[in-house]
């Protein structure tokens, strides 16, 4: 495979990427580090560069659009921003120190949790549901659209959101994802956001999480160009046409595509942190 058959394929695998990411609010790179590695053989540190450039974009390219047509909360993403950030510069720094195949593993484990969690019945909340007092003092409620007019909702169980999102932002800088699939989750489960919110405030989350990652990742020499580049397009477009499809697309199916794909990705990444991919 020549140098323009590599670009040409990865920006293409890209886009694919980064339109499942946008659809489902996981970011793009967390399909990125496995297919670079295993399907290209990049390695695993430039790979985990390269995603966190796409994760980025991922994050730059349907936020604009989520905040535009008032999905995204913007005060609830910059509030659990701070614990993100936080926990990524704590997860890029102590990357080298450990075992990547044993949090390979783990993060396998959550992975299938977090598809069960996600495939549970869960009520969207609505406006008559009880406001929560740290969530109203810190203004975090909100509204979105629907095809009836705009819905409000409440935010629930602020610290335990909070503390997940530090969590999500580890994993971020320890494998080089933006953490959407924890993102997701601990707003729709634990903190009772409805689901469109939840992943779109999750992508508007994403990329300030993998940029407080890749000041790091540079820093080592891990982010190169050439690879990086094809990436960041390929997942930019992918993900604008998936912001598009998301503000059309039903809950239902929302759900069974996120639960799906997070399910495979965790059995991959349990598969190759046992065999030592990672």
């Amino acid at each position: 495979m020549n140098a323009l058959e590599f670009t040409i394929l990865t920006g293409l695998s890209s886009f694919l990427a980064g339109f499942l990411g946008s659809l489902t609010g996981l970011g793009g790179g967390v399909v990125i580090v496995p297919l670079l590695t295993l399907v290209f053989g990049v390695d695993i540190r430039y790979a985990i560069g390269a995603s966190l450039v796409s994760v980025i974009a991922t994050s730059a390219g349907p936020a604009a659009a989520y905040v535009k047509e008032g999905y995204s909360n913007i005060r609830i993403g910059m509030f659990l921003e701070i614990a993100t950030t936080v926990g990524a510069l704590f997860g890029a720094t102590v990357a080298a120190k450990l075992s990547t195949a044993v949090i390979a593993v783990i993060f396998g484990l959550v992975l299938i949790y977090s598809a069960y969690l996600s495939s549970k019945p869960h009520e969207e909340v609505n406006g008559d549901d009880t406001p929560d007092r740290l969530a109203t003092l810190l203004r975090l409620d909100g509204s979105y659209p629907t095809p009836t007019g705009p819905q409000a909702y409440h935010a629930h169980a602020i610290p335990t959101g909070f503390s997940l999102m530090f969590a999500a932002g580890m994993l971020s800088g320890l494998l080089g994802i933006g953490s959407g699939a924890v993102k997701v989750l601990a707003m729709d489960q634990a903190m009772g956001l409805p689901f469109k919110v939840s992943t779109t405030t999750s992508n508007f989350m994403v990329g300030v999480t993998a940029a407080a990652s890749a000041g790091v990742y540079l820093n080592r020499g891990y982010i190169d160009p050439g690879l990086a580049m094809p990436v960041m397009l390929g997942v930019l477009l992918g993900s604008m046409l998936g912001a598009q499809v998301l503000v059309r697309a039903e809950t239902r199916l929302l759900r069974i595509v996120f639960s799906l794909v997070i399910v495979l990705l965790g059995i991959e990444m349990i598969y190759n942190g046992i065999t030592g991919r990672f």
